[in-house]
């Protein structure tokens, strides 16, 4: 029995900042290699034509999710209101282009900065907790009044010191109690974080809406040491029928160079990255042989 899911592949595989004026040609390709969805990931709003970008997916039949990036400047945990309000202002955009294209929610680690990973006394780790739990219920009720959820993505121990697995993740949408809080899990992070990479998916249960994929060494599908077997018998335990996205890095990515520390290439190119992680997660969807 077949994975009933979309398989989809993050802009970022190709460019960043991904603009406008890319969406033609990336979005043929993307299409053309066989992909369902396209993820979106969104580095500065003002580059996004929502109207144009909507022709390009309807015309090349490609649904969308869309996901955000958060530098240092967009940070809802940090002691500065002004970069809280960056990041409350920059999530609230990001919010109005998932409606305008069609997206029913929008993910990403927005609790706080990607990076920011630090020893600090545990009474500074909980005033941070609770500045990001007030000012997520903020954008829960932001999203909701436009239809939307929204879905926290768990960051390695080296991106982030303040929610790195599923039970961090499912704290924090019990603490913010809004319905719209939901989850994003990414398989790059839990082959760091997870004991259990099957038994995390199956905690998210129906609180799971996407779901990303990369090797353990963020390369190609299929390439490395990840246990998609487990992975595959969760997401079919839990029913889920979302789209699973590949999401990787060029190595000129701007916006979150310093922190997802890609210095060199994973594949001969980001075409064949794509191309032959297409193919393998074709393959994983339909068959139970996958090695690992």
């Amino acid at each position: 029995m077949a994975l009933d899911v979309k398989l989809g592949v993050s802009t970022w595989v190709w460019t960043s900042p991904f603009n406008t004026e890319e969406a033609p040609a990336l979005f043929k390709k993307i299409a053309d290699l066989g992909y369902d969805a396209v993820e979106i990931a969104v580095e500065d709003p003002q580059l996004i034509d929502t109207d144009k970008i909507r022709a390009e997916l309807e015309k090349n039949g490609l649904s969308v999710i869309v996901c955000g990036a958060f530098g240092t400047i967009r940070d809802l945990t940090s002691d500065d209101p002004e970069l809280q309000r960056n990041s409350l202002i920059y999530i609230e955009e990001c919010l109005k282009i998932a409606k305008e294209l069609g997206s029913e929610f929008f993910a990403g680690p927005m609790y706080s900065a990607v990076g920011k990973a630090r020893m600090i006394p545990k009474e500074e780790r909980e005033v941070e907790w609770s500045r990001a739990v007030e000012n997520l219920r903020t954008v829960c009720e932001i999203a909701s009044s436009m239809g939307l959820e929204i879905a926290l993505e768990p960051l390695n121990r080296f991106e982030s010191d303040l929610v790195n697995n599923v039970d961090d993740v499912l704290q924090m949408i019990e603490d913010i109690n809004h319905p719209a809080a939901k989850i994003c899990l990414d398989m790059f992070h839990m082959n760091i974080e997870e004991r259990d990479p099957g038994l995390a998916i199956r905690k998210a249960g129906d609180k799971l809406l996407h779901v990303q994929v990369s090797e353990n060494y963020r390369g190609t599908p299929g390439s490395g040491n990840a246990s998609w077997n487990e992975y595959r018998k969760a997401l079919e335990a839990i029913d889920y029928k979302g789209v699973v996205s590949i999401e990787s890095f060029t190595p000129e990515n701007k916006e979150l160079a310093g922190a997802v520390c890609i210095w060199r290439k994973l594949a001969e190119d980001q075409d064949t990255f794509a191309r032959d992680g297409y193919t393998f997660l074709k393959n994983w969807t339909t068959e139970n042989n996958i090695e690992n």
